[in-house]
């Protein structure tokens, strides 16, 4: 599970919450040459790439930076099957755009063609032709007859068919949610063939069984589902030899190579079963990888590598191709452990009913990592956190891994856009406690949601799992609950007994001020206008703020203030808030507990998709004068081997891309290993 960076306007600053925590006797120096860096690539659309740094780069043994760079390598080989994942023409389009960047030789001075390289530069960011975000498809500002001309200059072939795409309203939308339009038959994710629908998907799984009910298999976490020539269903398993077999080879090698140079046996023997998963294609192997893999704790490098997050998935089977390189960020790690250590003291206070508790919560190990690389469905958009895996019977017996993305959330808050917090907040006070606190409380609440808030809660016996109970709305009823338990917990003395704050009151206020404001305010300036909010994340955000403001209309918690025509929301009562949010925590996780459809569809689509459009209108028109892009993302560090004679590797060099395309060309240069239709 993914915690993704959703412009709350309290950003993290890494170093000034490990200033907090170490207290006043052992303050870090900040390095010049950090402050000196250029984090800012550039900005197009509504986009803004960045670059990141890998601290402590050169404290690793020479073993330990093969490993991280054979891990790289490993998830950069793999970086097409997002592509082709995304949609189906997606190889198609990206060869035939890039051809024309890199041969036109007509004038480069007009907007058309200004409008091309950013139309591009949007498809580069998004891996393919549907927004990253909100999964709308990306439209041209340039005319199909300008393009028609590009091709026919450059000698660029593209079927008239996906050209017509391209400017038409096929395949709109890559992830639809919208029950009438069909699920699967209205999303344009290349996960399912034509002509199948989701009652076909539903009923072909309802039939497969795993040999034991007590730990499901992922059924169809690591394949398509087409139909065969006789017009029955059939998975296409992506594996060494099926579907995307040349690019897993190439994972495979890579993954390979990363084994001689393991830390320990446990994280080799990790590494063997990742392999063996992806010659086998055997979701056995799978399950066996991950356990493994939550064992092999005692290194310094770590990785997430294989088809993961159901997000891309309507149906919230298939995973998307994810891969993730993670340095141990040894002080912070050290640090934030307290709350793996708590965190059966926190299920049990927790409002939950006493049937739905874990009783012995396992295993959850929390880690702040410094990011080496990143690929698929984490770049160039990556999230902040992550929480795996997911299957919960696997949580449930041997826990999980949390990480914090340290270096990407510096990155995000060294650029961030200024004085957008002052605009929405809507008073002195609130402004002064988000400066003071809001960096500490964004934190803390990544870090309850992903180590306390996904370990918490059990599934009752006998019901299945939330993608089959669940369905579509699995996903944010998921992320909404972790999220409730990090916003229960936030305003409470616990965490100043810990030792994490000075002051739990005002770091809760402030954690609650700040959801609000985003939940209910300057998310939408990721949205225009009229539209209705798809992505997970947002959707969660949305029904939370919205029900404890509709719950606590009659005692005034939340008031709606409307000032020179603008709209501030206020706290008045952050106590009974926390009583709000603990008792919609209560009701969510009986929803997931029990397996209650309707219930969950009631509060997302009652609470989290429709937006006030008077009050989106407000927040757009107030966003005009902030230029910075409500979206950003990343260009990774190049990792640049030193080889002697006999081809060894005797050092590894970092080196930072200059430009979004640069990167992005190499990487279609390099490590290309699909055919263009598969």
């Amino acid at each position: 599970m993914k915690f993704q960076y959703h412009l709350q306007l309290t950003l993290t600053l890494l170093l000034s919450i490990v200033i907090q925590l170490q207290g006043q006797n052992n303050k870090i120096v900040e390095n010049k040459e950090k402050d000196s860096f250029d984090y800012v690539v550039e900005q197009f659309s509504d986009i803004k790439v960045l670059r990141y740094q890998i601290p402590g780069w050169d404290n690793l043994t020479l073993k330990e930076q093969k490993l991280v760079y054979y891990l790289t390598q490993a998830g950069t080989s793999g970086r097409d099957i997002m592509w082709d994942q995304n949609y189906k023409h997606n190889l198609k389009v990206r060869k035939a755009l890039e051809q024309i960047y890199l041969n036109f030789k007509g004038d480069k001075t007009t907007d058309d063609w200004a409008n091309f390289e950013v139309y591009l530069k949007r498809v580069w960011f998004s891996n393919g032709i549907h927004h990253h975000y909100s999964n709308d498809k990306i439209k041209p500002d340039f005319s199909k007859q300008y393009f028609l001309g590009l091709l026919k200059t450059t000698k660029t072939f593209l079927e008239p068919a996906i050209v017509d795409v391209l400017f038409n309203e096929k395949d709109a939308k890559k992830v639809n949610l919208d029950e009438s339009k069909g699920l699967v038959e209205g999303s344009a994710i290349n996960f399912y063939g034509d002509g199948i629908s989701h009652q076909e998907v539903e009923g072909f799984y309802a039939q497969k069984k795993s040999p034991d009910a007590t730990k499901p298999y992922s059924f169809g976490l690591n394949s398509k589902l087409v139909k065969n020539k006789q017009g029955q269903l059939e998975e296409k398993v992506w594996k060494s030899g099926g579907m995307y077999g040349q690019a897993i080879d190439k994972i495979i090698f890579w993954l390979e190579k990363a084994k001689t140079v393991a830390e320990n046996i446990k994280q080799a023997n990790a590494l063997g079963l990742l392999i063996e998963y992806y010659k086998t294609g055997s979701l056995k192997t799978w399950d066996d990888y991950n356990i493994a893999w939550l064992q092999a704790t005692e290194g310094n490098i770590d990785y997430i590598n294989g088809f993961v997050e159901v997000y891309n998935d309507p149906l919230g089977y298939r995973g998307s191709y994810e891969n993730i390189v993670q340095i141990k960020d040894f002080d912070m790690s050290q640090k934030m452990e307290v709350l793996s250590k708590n965190a059966q003291w926190f299920e049990d206070h927790s409002p939950l009913m006493e049937k739905h508790k874990k009783e012995n919560v396992v295993g959850v190990s929390y880690k702040t990592v410094i990011v080496a690389g990143e690929a698929g469905d984490a770049s160039p958009s990556t999230p902040i956190g992550v929480n795996l895996p997911n299957a919960d019977w696997i949580r449930a017996s041997y826990g999980s891994k949390s990480v914090s993305l340290g270096n990407i959330v510096d990155a995000y808050s060294k650029s961030a856009a200024k004085g957008r917090l002052d605009e929405f907040v809507n008073d002195s006070e609130e402004l002064a406690l988000a400066k003071q606190y809001g960096e500490l409380s964004d934190k803390l609440h990544t870090a309850l949601h992903e180590v306390v808030g996904h370990a918490s809660g059990k599934i009752n016996e006998g019901v299945g799992t939330p993608k089959e109970t669940l369905k579509s709305y699995a996903s944010t009823i998921e992320e909404g609950r972790a999220d409730l338990v990090a916003l229960y917990f936030l305003y409470h003395p616990k965490l100043q007994e810990l030792g994490l704050v000075e002051d739990w009151k005002k770091v809760g206020m402030e954690s609650y001020d700040a959801y609000i404001r985003n939940g209910l305010l300057t998310q939408l300036i990721r949205l225009k206008l009229g539209e209705s909010i798809e992505e997970a994340h947002m959707r969660n955000r949305q029904w939370v703020s919205a029900w404890v403001f509709e719950k606590g209309k009659d005692t005034n918690v939340i008031e709606k203030i409307v000032r020179n025509g603008k709209i501030y929301f206020n706290i008045t009562n952050y106590e009974k808030l926390n009583d709000l949010f603990g008792q919609l925590l209560k009701e969510v996780q009986r929803i997931k507990s029990e397996g209650d459809y309707e219930a969950a569809k009631s509060l997302v689509e009652n609470y989290g998709v429709k937006v006030d459009s008077e009050l989106h209108a407000t927040v757009l028109d107030r966003n005009k004068k902030f230029p910075s892009a409500p979206y950003s993302g990343f260009v990774n560090p190049v990792l640049v081997p030193k080889l002697n004679s006999k081809g060894d590797i005797m050092s590894i060099e970092i080196k930072q891309p200059s430009t979004f395309a640069e990167q992005m060309l190499s990487y279609s240069k390099d490590y290309s290993f699909l055919p263009l239709e598969n």
